[in-house]
């Protein structure tokens, strides 16, 4: 009886080992690169210097759009602006990630959009270069369009 409980209790621990093993390990990444930069222009808003940051779920994506040199005009609550990211598609054509998803922000706090939710193909390549951000805050609409193309280059998705 005592050689059946080690067993089951080596059993046991080699299971949960394995489990914890799993829940550490890294998920692969199905879009590269998982993040880019690019220079925007807000307008009379500001521009400069931002982060996107993108990952996938099957035909689900999100992009996450973070800036430091644009800031936001007003204090906002959480989960107010209403944001459209619309990115350029190669070959033509473009994928919109849309949503009301962002953190509270004070006046001149960091501007956060994100994640916000697309769906997108295998093999899709995308760039914010060629497209727009779209944010309306209290009414008011902010476009930004970027000066050049993302670095280190396009997202691609499988």
């Amino acid at each position: 009886m005592r050689g059946k409980r080690t067993a089951m209790g080596a059993a046991l621990a080699a299971g949960a080992l394995a489990v914890t093993g799993l829940a550490f390990a890294p998920s692969a990444a199905a879009v590269t690169p998982q993040s880019a930069t690019i220079t925007a222009s807000c307008g009379i808003f500001g521009g400069g210097s931002a982060t996107l940051t993108a990952t996938q779920s099957g035909t689900s994506a999100t992009i996450t759009l973070t800036s430091s040199a644009i800031t936001a005009p007003v204090a906002v609550a959480q989960d107010s602006i209403s944001s459209t990211l619309t990115m350029a598609k190669a070959g033509g054509g473009s994928v919109v990630f849309s949503g009301t998803k962002n953190p509270a922000m004070n006046a001149g706090d960091s501007v956060s959009v994100g994640p916000l939710p697309g769906t997108v193909a295998s093999g899709d390549s995308l760039d914010a270069n060629g497209g727009s951000l779209k944010m309306v805050i209290f009414g008011v609409t902010v476009t930004c369009t970027a000066t050049g193309p993302q670095s280190p280059g396009p997202f691609v998705f499988d």
